[in-house]
């Protein structure tokens, strides 16, 4: 039996799945946590990263004939000219470079963003938190050699190489899916060139080795994701995890300059538009925290309770938000009465977040993105909940199918593993890799979907009427 391993490094912790070749069935895998943050500040030390990784490899890893890391996006990890690390990596969810996003944009301009790298930088992006390092570190900035990707610190950590792949490239802001290679210009508005940068990856390269077996290129947790579903052009996935994400395997680039969809690439030679909630599983996690209910307590209170959640609506920008582009918000709760009732809370809290999601669903409609000719695919942590997946339908109106599992990263990263190893198209390798397990939730008819969502966005002009030209 030849084996292959694939590795989902997120923020919260570092997963692995070893799978067999021939049939892609799970033959073990494991998990250690990495260092808790809190935004607005968000940071981590890299060398955490490598600690748990190490320890699942020793666990895990001993007889793989090939590895691939699909790891946390946007993260910035600069290192000196010996390649050490210079300070602890500022993660996707650090909203600090909220300022410099807001500068890069003005210097370019939205559709002069759109047009070179296919994305509007907000905070999350890597060019952001490189203008962030120049203004407050200068020191600091003035010893960068090399800036990375979280994903690509790990691979060099196996291989000794520089490099990533296409997929991660098109989430920094300087890396751009539609001409194919770094935007000069864009990397000079941070005092940058391309010498900082790694070599990127064709799909299904080979980054180097780690003692004898081969290592992937590996990606990004999105671009993971989107291989370990075998989302196909047409589909949609929504990910309900601590964050939230809404994307598309498309034929083309987007070029979004109202900046709600990120035009990411993919791993395998497509496109990926996205668009992306800081704000979702965690949102719940608080509330029912908040309530002194526990998780199923708090689900249970949800369902009980009517569409609408009797005029009670949650704006759940607990962390800030992404999509719209509100890095300074909090949440916002609206409608109590003095006959409030707990469960009304419960259900307002769903359906804020869920709201949310689908305003990034129509975003993507609205960038030119297919979003209505195959699946709705949901998968991380939320799919497990008996709420989430059925309120997705009833506000969509529309049957979602369900993942039967939740490391759809760690999969994605093993069908790349594979197709180095093969040789094969990793698009290829994904198909015949698709799931066919999970359910499929269908929608109340009864469910006014139109009266929920108005609510929601009633809420949103009323506290943050500059968003409505950035949803």
């Amino acid at each position: 039996m030849t084996l292959v391993a694939g590795v989902d490094s997120s923020t919260q912790s570092c997963k692995i799945e070893v799978r067999d070749v021939d049939s892609g069935e799970l033959v073990r895998s494991g998990h250690r946590p990495h260092p808790s943050t809190s935004p607005p500040r968000s940071e981590q030390d890299p060398s955490a990263w490598w600690d748990a990784l190490s320890s699942l490899l020793d666990e895990h890893g001993h007889d793989v004939a090939a590895i691939s890391i699909a790891g946390q996006q946007h993260g910035m990890v600069v290192l000196d000219e010996a390649r050490r690390v210079l300070r602890h990596a500022r993660l996707w969810n650090d909203t600090e470079s909220a300022p410099q996003a807001d500068v890069l944009v003005r210097e370019w301009g939205p559709s002069r963003w759109a047009d070179t790298v296919g994305s509007v930088p907000v905070a999350s992006f890597t060019i952001t938190k490189l203008a962030w390092l120049r203004d407050t570190e200068p020191d600091v900035f003035a010893r960068v050699a090399h800036v990375l990707l979280p994903h690509d610190w790990l691979t060099l950590q196996l291989t000794g190489a520089c490099v990533t792949d296409r997929g991660d490239a098109s989430g920094t802001g300087y890396w751009s899916p539609i001409s194919g290679d770094y935007a000069d210009d864009a990397l000079s508005l941070v005092g940058l060139d391309r010498t900082v940068t790694p070599t990127v990856l064709a799909p299904g390269a080979t980054a180097g080795t780690f003692g004898d077996t081969a290592v992937g290129a590996g990606t990004g947790d999105n671009m993971g994701a989107a291989l370990g579903i075998g989302l196909q052009e047409g589909d949609v996935a929504i990910s309900l995890g601590t964050s939230g994400t809404v994307f598309a395997v498309a034929g083309a680039p987007t070029r979004d300059a109202s900046g709600a969809v990120a035009g990411f690439a993919d791993a395998t030679g497509r496109y990926l538009p996205l668009a992306c909630t800081l704000n979702a599983t965690k949102v719940t996690d608080a509330m029912a925290r908040l309530l002194n209910f526990t998780r199923d307590e708090f689900e249970q209170h949800a369902l009980a309770s009517a569409p609408g959640a009797g005029g009670v609506a949650l704006l759940p920008y607990f962390d800030g938000e992404r999509t719209p582009n509100l890095p300074d918000a909090t949440g916002t709760l609206a409608g109590l009465r003095t006959d409030t009732e707990p469960a009304q809370l419960a259900r307002a809290a769903y359906e804020g977040v869920v709201c949310g999601l689908l305003d990034a669903f129509d975003a993507l409609g609205a960038a030119g993105v297919t979003t209505d000719a195959g699946r709705v695919v949901v998968v991380g942590g939320g799919a497990r909940s008996a709420v989430y997946p059925q309120l997705l339908a009833d506000l969509m109106q529309r049957p979602v199918d369900v993942a039967a599992a939740a490391e759809y990263v760690a999969r994605g990263a093993c069908v790349q593993a594979t197709a180095t190893l093969s040789g094969e198209d990793v698009a290829t390798v994904a198909r015949e890799w698709a799931p066919s397990d999970g359910r499929t939730v269908d929608p109340d008819p009864t469910v006014d979907a139109a009266r929920v969502r108005v609510q929601y966005r009633d809420l949103l002009r009323r506290t943050h009427p500059e968003s409505g030209d950035r949803t």
